[in-house]
């Protein structure tokens, strides 16, 4: 797991564990982002199962019932799949800082 800071954007690369393993480290460290929107980046991934992905969602949904952003970046995830309905899933870095972007804004108006 490589952890970067862009201004209040948390990124968090995943290269080697398993998905449910930087789940758990994420849950972990949680504190020193949880006031940051956070990024995980795993482009770096070959495949990615749908499952593993779901793993995310009580981390994503906490974390944005606190008005902070939580995006997922990848683009071997079947992001039509029912199960994934409630993450936010991206292909690129840069969608992922628009999204956080149009959601700031959201967060800024109280929407």
């Amino acid at each position: 797991m490589i952890l970067s800071q862009n201004g209040n954007i948390s990124i968090i690369t995943q290269e080697k564990a398993t998905l449910i393993e930087l789940v758990k480290k994420i849950e972990t460290l949680y504190p020193k982002f949880k006031n940051n929107s956070i990024v995980v980046n795993l482009t770096s991934l070959d495949t990615i199962k749908v499952e593993d992905v779901v793993e995310f969602l009580r981390l994503s949904n906490n974390h944005r019932n606190g008005n902070q952003s939580f995006v997922i970046v990848s683009n071997k995830v079947n992001i039509e799949d029912d199960a994934l309905e409630d993450l936010i899933i991206v292909p690129t870095l840069q969608e992922a800082y628009d999204i956080i972007e149009m959601e700031d804004m959201e967060y800024d108006l109280g929407i």
